[in-house]
């Protein structure tokens, strides 16, 4: 399949969209998909550089505003649909991931998928639009500058969604409006197959390898899609098994490195939040833009984050919307992975105990809590140094010529700023004891941040994992479906099967 079209009709987006919950607290009302539209029988065009910079404006606003996708979801997929969490919650919408009950009628699912497919429709149109600017006011070098920004945002959507899904539709230029006398070749527009999930990576690095040329270097504000984000991923999409290339994973890493990215010298800085526990205040995040941040969200007094509420405590209003079970329990499981490793200064930032109102998983008296997100000012993280810096050690691991001692040094470089031991020479000397020690390490050092599950997978462990999951926590629902190969990929939304007949739904489900 060599070209796939955007959806740009507006019923066509809204049905897309229709399923999306918890708009708790929209950004903006601007829609970019309608925006500067004057013929979309010829192409999608922007009037003059104010309607293109409002454009690339409302993709960033788009992108800040949905917490429920980005991130809540994301946490329920990465952790309570692995060892790291308990849903929390008794809901099927929690539950579903928690007990491996996934199904083309999962809230989170149907949701996930509509939110993204809009969103890269949405990058899709300004890439295309950008183009062709009606008063020809933008330079070619600001036309690329802002086309390489679409371009990183849509490869962070791609591949959310084909870590998800596997086979996506890849929506890659603009149709026409549909009439009688092309509605023979406009059905494809609008209805979709998939691309394979091997033609999905080859669009992802197509968009990182343009954008490498032409979208602007990284600065101090890490909210903006900079060509260090493109590095970033291009360091993760490279440890994938469709496009494996460990020395590419390297070389990306190496690059951000002598870009000045580094661990900050704190784990705790990263998430802590200046201001009391309780009694109403404003606050800051502690540290924001560290040299550890490759992509973060801000949330500042006015203008906070509603993530925290689903996972414990509000900061700024104590009570308030505590009145009910959170989501991504803790389980005990992770805590005892922490409390293996005397890891205290992680577990601190990831778990926090209170006395609530329920029982569903902790004694009421003494129940874990995800702190991940501290308070509603807590930035939200989407791409961060230590993350990739672990990815060069799994590549100096599994590389056909290992390099166990350099995969050990880093490694111990993450240990150390966590205050825990360094690996033991019985660790460092063998491959697979190394690998056991990697394994666990990104677990403790990412804990409730949404890698988990997509590690489990990429590594081939997840069958295996679970299954010892089970067999040991005591806190886990029972399994609705075995673990397998099946387990890999989620359900595509039902709603989807039923308008598009060219979807095929993913085995097992």
């Amino acid at each position: 399949m060599n070209t796939k079209y955007i959806l740009s009709s507006i019923a066509a987006l809204s049905l897309m969209a229709s399923s999306c919950g918890l708009d708790y607290d929209p950004v903006s009302d601007y829609s970019d998909v309608t925006e500067g539209i004057e013929n979309v029988e010829e192409e999608v065009i922007y009037k003059n550089r104010a309607d293109a910079e409002s454009a690339l404006t409302a993709l960033y606003e788009d992108f800040r505003g949905n917490q429920n996708q980005l991130q809540l979801d994301f946490l329920l997929i990465g952790d309570v649909h692995s060892d790291n969490a308990y849903a929390g919650t008794t809901g099927s919408e929690v539950v579903d991931p928690a007990t491996n009950d996934l199904n083309g009628t999962t809230l989170c699912v149907n949701r996930d998928w509509n939110y993204y497919m809009l969103q890269a429709a949405k990058c899709t149109k300004f890439i295309v639009g950008v183009e062709s600017v009606a008063d020809g006011s933008l330079t070619q070098a600001e036309i690329n500058t802002m086309r390489g920004q679409a371009e990183i945002m849509r490869a962070f959507i791609w591949f959310r969604m084909v870590r998800m899904w596997g086979n996506i539709p890849i929506i890659t230029t603009v149709p026409k409006d549909i009439t009688s006398d092309n509605i023979a070749e406009s059905y494809e527009s609008y209805f979709p197959a998939q691309n394979t999930e091997a033609e999905a990576y080859e669009y992802i690095l197509k968009d990182l390898n343009d954008a490498m040329a032409n979208a602007p270097e990284g600065t101090g504000d890490k909210t903006r899609f900079s060509k260090d984000v493109a590095r970033g991923l291009l360091a993760k999409i490279y440890a994938e098994k469709p496009v494996r290339d460990y020395a590419k994973v390297i070389q990306y890493v190496d690059e951000l490195t002598a870009r000045g990215f580094a661990l900050n010298p704190e784990y705790a800085d990263l998430f802590a939040v200046d201001g009391p526990v309780k009694d109403g205040f404003t606050a800051t995040m502690l540290k924001t833009n560290t040299p550890e941040s490759i992509l973060e969200l801000h949330y500042i007094p006015g203008s906070g984050n509603w993530a925290d509420m689903m996972y414990g405590r509000r900061y700024a209003d104590w009570e308030n919307s505590f009145s009910w079970a959170k989501w991504i329990t803790p389980s005990r499981d992770l805590i005892a992975a922490f409390d293996a490793e005397g890891d205290t200064k992680r577990k601190d930032q990831t778990v926090v105990y209170y006395e609530c109102p329920w029982s569903n998983y902790y004694p009421s008296d003494n129940y874990a809590f995800m702190f991940k997100v501290h308070s509603e000012f807590s930035n939200i993280y989407f791409l961060r140094y230590d993350d990739v810096l672990l990815l060069k050690a799994e590549a100096l691991i599994m590389r056909e010529n290992p390099d166990l001692s350099g995969a050990a040094d880093i490694i111990d470089q993450i240990r150390t700023r966590a205050g825990v031991a360094k690996l033991t020479a019985a660790e460092k000397s063998n491959k697979d004891n190394l690998f056991k020690a990697y394994v666990n390490e990104r677990r403790l050092e990412l804990a409730c941040e949404g890698e988990r599950w997509y590690d489990l997978v990429r590594l081939d462990i997840l069958e295996e994992t679970m299954a010892a999951a089970q067999r040991n926590d005591p806190g886990r629902l029972p399994m609705a479906v075995p673990f397998d190969k099946n387990s890999y990929l989620l359900p595509i939304p039902q709603d989807v099967l039923d308008t598009n007949p060219n979807v095929v739904q993913n085995p097992g489900y």
